[in-house]
């Protein structure tokens, strides 16, 4: 992490902490749509501890729905997998076919 992306106060900025969540649980929401993207809705952020260096891990996991809306949650952890952070969003199916994106067609 680099000091660009830290607030005035010397730690990682919240945006870090939401786009990290975000991706995770956007990819197990999408794990669950097979030939569509899916489009975050909603997303709600818990900031449990301020991270100021270090590695970090998100990691997704799809809870629930799998027609039109469905619900990921996910979790960021230090390299000695400490929580600082926890998400859980919304995600709803679009009429983008992934076959169309870069990096998803067969």
């Amino acid at each position: 992490m680099e000091e660009a992306h830290y607030h005035a106060a010397g730690a990682a900025h919240g945006t870090v902490y939401f786009k990290m969540l975000d991706d995770a649980a956007f990819y197990a929401a999408n794990s669950m749509v097979p030939d569509v993207f899916v489009l975050t809705t909603q997303f709600n952020l818990f900031l449990t501890r301020p991270v100021t260096a270090g590695v970090l891990c998100a990691v997704g996991q799809w809870v629930s729905g799998t027609r039109r809306v469905l619900i990921a949650e996910s979790r960021l952890l230090t390299a000695d997998g400490e929580e600082v952070a926890r998400g859980q969003g919304t995600f709803m199916r679009s009429r983008i076919p992934l076959a169309s994106l870069p990096g998803y067609a067969g």
